[in-house]
């Protein structure tokens, strides 16, 4: 399956973006009482706010120019009073609408993590970390920002506008019209760049985690930048990062900045059409000052808010652009269902294959028509030259990928019947580079491992030495207590296999398979290691890739893999011959 966000076509982009939107209403469904209050006080405000003009007209006309002072006062008084009111209806909306933003954020941020867990290991193949922590981080940091910050102020101009037009057309449609005319030009305008804007707001946030994802990148294979004296190639890749962000970043900055000026020019020929017109009907006696007092403030109240829409406009845009990257996420579907559970056939076998075909991707098949089984118990090795797809067939009995054509069978049942807790306890991995949390070894022992996480050090201490691993413990100096990091520049390379050696053999599995676990220790270790491999429960089936003849020539049974075949090998000697020759003809 594609898993490249990257590369997902228009139709899927838009698929996931209004599949997404429900979703995003769902997570903020129970948020609706808090938004109806937010709402209101915004009406409110919309509303005390365009009675002003009309009051202040009224008193131009009744009582200034008749010099009665004291309606003037009274009038004033009024005013003073509403505008008070809206500054707290104004002040409650900020807040609600705060506390709304930073609760989706933080609902938002664990609905794309718990996503993320629940992908195959072939999504993260595809698309790389650093572009995955800019959605996460970035872009939903750009959906809080429109919702704490300019929803409701999206929903206040437009409320705003539409009293201030109404209020023009009530009390002169001629001159209403001729006013809102230029509003329609702005219509067409928004409609028409809308699309572009957020074109270019996407591609700069695509910029934006191309760069991190660069930056991420370089920093973790620094060590091998500095040792090869690399960094001109570190500063060449930084450098086209940069620059193709600095070059999404100016023109989505221009698409962003384009409606301001456009809105000014409009408003102000719209005030020049109001006092021009308006001056004329005052002539022809058809309008009174106050009037055209009251006409030019809602004139400004209809138009100001416009010039506001333009930056909020940009905003929602930005919003969305990044919602589009967001949503791509949220409506990924894993491609390792877990199936209603069938017949479990009875027979021997502990895992088989049957005639499994296997590709990373569907032009390339990696694995032809495979078949053979694996018995409780027994040793079995794999063995092959490099990229012969021993590694591959691995992760295949794990089930960290599903087969193409045929079927893999666990316990008399189809592996993908079993649900990822189950089949992560019958199957232990480890790596060939294991990969460890910052904490202590403890903690990473403990690992997704809940039957010993309330054990004392002492008690899982017991544990481990029955389990025959306290050799390998007694290498740390601080035993559970040595401090782990996730870079691994705290401890060795060797040491963090011998983690991940403790972690996959506490947890009891069935099947424990080994890719290339001694490649990084030393000989005395290793023997440990062996040593501790023939006290396991005798049902426990390992499967062991190694290149070591030490590691396999006490295989109950190997099986050379090449070529997308996999072959009994009998012997040692044959597999040995097999392994030259398959060499010879690579």
């Amino acid at each position: 399956m594609n898993y490249d966000l990257n590369k997902l076509s228009q139709e899927q982009q838009k698929t996931s973006t209004f599949a997404g939107l429900r979703k995003l209403l769902q997570l903020i469904a129970h948020e609706k009482r808090t938004l109806i209050i937010a709402l209101f006080a915004i009406l409110v405000n919309s509303t005390l706010n365009l009675l002003g003009p009309l009051i202040i007209g009224h008193t131009i006309d009744k009582y200034v120019q008749h010099k009665d002072f004291t309606g003037v006062l009274h009038n004033a008084a009024i005013l003073l009073c509403m505008f008070l009111a809206a500054l707290f209806t104004s002040n409650k909306q900020t807040k609600l609408m705060g506390g709304v933003g930073q609760r989706m954020l933080f609902t938002l941020r664990n609905s794309i993590f718990n996503k993320l867990q629940q992908l195959p290991v072939g999504f993260f193949n595809q698309n790389k970390a650093g572009d995955l922590i800019s959605r996460v981080n970035n872009d939903t940091d750009k959906l809080n920002q429109f919702f704490s910050q300019s929803l409701m102020q999206f929903i206040g101009n437009i409320s705003t506008m539409v009293g201030a037009g109404v209020f023009l057309i009530l009390i002169n449609i001629e001159l209403g019209a001729a006013t809102l005319s230029p509003a329609v030009v702005i219509l067409v305008l928004t409609l028409v760049l809308s699309p572009w804007i957020k074109r270019k707001n996407a591609l700069n946030l695509k910029s934006v985690g191309g760069m991190s994802a660069e930056i991420q990148e370089s920093l973790n294979n620094f060590k091998v930048i500095i040792a090869f004296n690399r960094r001109d190639y570190f500063r060449k890749r930084f450098d086209i990062a940069n620059q193709e962000n600095y070059r999404t970043s100016i023109g989505s900055g221009l698409a962003n900045n384009v409606f301001v000026p456009v809105y000014g020019f409009f408003a102000s020929i719209a005030q020049l059409i109001v006092l021009t017109f308006g001056i004329y009907l005052i002539s022809t006696g058809r309008f009174s000052l106050g009037l055209l007092v009251s006409y030019l403030s809602y004139s400004t109240l209809f138009y100001n808010p416009l010039r506001q829409l333009a930056a909020l406009w940009t905003n929602f845009q930005l919003a969305m652009a990044g919602w589009d990257r967001i949503s791509q996420i949220l409506s990924l579907e894993t491609d390792l269902p877990q199936l209603q559970e069938g017949i479990t056939e009875q027979n021997s076998a502990l895992l088989e294959f049957r005639h499994v075909h296997f590709g990373y991707t569907e032009e390339r098949e990696i694995l032809h028509n495979i078949c053979f089984t694996l018995e409780q118990g027994k040793t079995y090795a794999l063995v092959g030259p490099t990229g012969g797809g021993k590694t591959t067939t691995a992760s295949l009995i794990a089930r960290l990928y599903d087969p193409s054509k045929g079927l893999v069978m666990l316990d008399g049942k189809d592996i993908r019947t079993y649900s990822a807790e189950e089949r992560s306890k019958k199957i232990g991995f480890i790596l060939q580079e294991p990969f460890l949390f910052t904490g202590t070894v403890k903690d990473n022992i403990l690992y997704g491992n809940d039957l010993y996480v309330n054990h004392t050090n002492e008690q899982l201490e017991k544990v481990i030495v029955d389990a025959n691993l306290g050799s390998l413990l007694a290498i740390f100096e601080a035993g559970l207590d040595t401090e782990v990091l996730s870079s691994g520049d705290s401890i060795s390379l060797g040491q963090k296999q011998l983690i991940a050696f403790m972690r996959a053999v506490l947890r009891n599995p069935q099947i424990l398979i080994l890719d290339e676990a001694t490649a990084n220790i030393d000989t005395i270790t290793e023997k440990l290691l062996s040593d501790i491999l023939n006290k396991l429960p005798a049902t426990t089936t390992r499967v062991i890739i190694a290149h070591r003849l030490n590691t396999i020539e006490n295989a109950d049974e190997i099986f050379f893999v090449n070529s997308g075949e996999v072959i009994r090998a009998g012997s040692l000697n044959d597999a040995m011959d097999m392994l030259l020759q398959g060499k010879r003809v690579s």
